[in-house]
């Protein structure tokens, strides 16, 4: 790449059918060798992005380039720079790990000793050799995510595209996916990752962009995002008794405090409130009291540094919630121009 850009994206626009608008003309780059994290909640233009990107779909406007070659021209050429390894694991139960690794080598053009030899490298590499006479369907939910994962990687591709790679694992897996994935990348092979894991995208990510109702709405790496929240976070979890008692409590704290004038930011959460401030020490005795005095009761209180959770939320005036529903924004858009109703 003359620019040293894996990705670049120039305006990019996607309106599905009936209208609706998933990608409000975006712009971001890649680089050669980064690991870059896709940040947002369902619905907001991630999975329609990552498939523009990935030729999978069509884009309504702007230019993309994907390892020097540009998608619409140079369709070909992009798919057999790249490995994409998609949210929903796509794999034959009744197929051994091997010969499933060994059919993807002779699908990218491999010869079967070269495709033996690369199932050998990878299996070693994700630790799952001594399962590799097995069928799939034996495997865990980790041990599919890794075969999944190096299926993607059969073909030696320069750019990996990673869709929540880790959704739905225990925590033991999740970190061996997790030290996988930063050894590939010190391997050269560029990683783009969607995920709704601020734990993950902090961990793993040199570089990330938040998207938002199809627009960008933040960019830059994790530290200077947490560093421009500015001060101290503190979450309150307000008590009530139902769920109508809760909202009208929400709605009066969050007005009562956002008018002190040592507060910076404040957005209501699911329980409670993140509440921005220079001083977490000094702030919290004066909200607790306020709240107390207008008798809405506190059930926990906690004061901490800047997270990437507190970034998301500054950024898109909700948290990110692994329980939401499917985020495939493009099945959303399809479905009332279909006439069909959300189940």
């Amino acid at each position: 790449m003359a620019d040293g850009n894996m990705i670049t994206v120039e305006q990019l626009v996607k309106v599905y059918p009936g209208g609706t608008q998933a990608v409000a003309s975006i712009d971001f780059t890649v680089s050669e060798g980064e690991f870059f994290g896709f940040l947002g909640p369902n619905g907001a233009g991630k999975s329609t992005t990552i498939k523009i990107l990935s030729t999978l779909l069509k884009k309504t406007s702007g230019r993309v380039s994907v390892a020097g070659h540009d998608i619409d021209k140079a369709a070909m050429e992009v798919r057999r720079s790249i490995g994409v390894a998609m949210q929903e694991v796509g794999l034959d139960d009744l197929t051994k790990g091997r010969d499933f690794l060994v059919m993807q080598g002779l699908l990218h053009g491999q010869s079967r000793k070269e495709a033996q030899r690369r199932a050998s490298e990878l299996l070693e590499l994700v630790e799952l050799e001594y399962a590799a006479a097995r069928k799939v369907g034996t495997y865990s939910g980790g041990m599919r995510r890794r075969i999944d994962l190096i299926s993607a990687l059969m073909h030696s591709p320069s750019l990996l595209f990673l869709d929540e790679p880790t959704t739905g694992l225990d925590p033991q897996s999740r970190l061996a996916i997790w030290d996988h994935l930063q050894n590939l990348n010190r391997q050269g092979i560029t990683i783009f990752l969607t995920t709704q894991m601020m734990e993950e995208a902090d961990r793993l990510c040199g570089r990330l962009a938040i998207i938002d109702q199809g627009q960008l709405v933040a960019e830059g790496t994790p530290a200077a995002l947490k560093d421009q929240q500015g001060g101290d976070v503190i979450n309150i979890t307000i008590q009530a008794s139902t769920d109508e008692e809760r909202g009208r409590h929400l709605a009066e704290a969050l007005a009562i405090v956002g008018g002190r004038s040592y507060v910076s930011a404040a957005n209501a959460t699911s329980d409670g409130l993140s509440i921005t401030v220079q001083d977490g020490g000094a702030a919290a005795p004066d909200l607790l009291q306020l709240l107390s005095e207008k008798k809405i009761a506190v059930s926990n209180l906690a004061v901490a540094s800047p997270t990437l959770d507190d970034v998301f939320l500054k950024y898109t005036g909700r948290q990110i919630r692994s329980e939401e529903s499917s985020g495939d924004e493009m099945a959303a858009a399809m479905r009332p121009w279909m006439g069909l109703s959300r189940r």
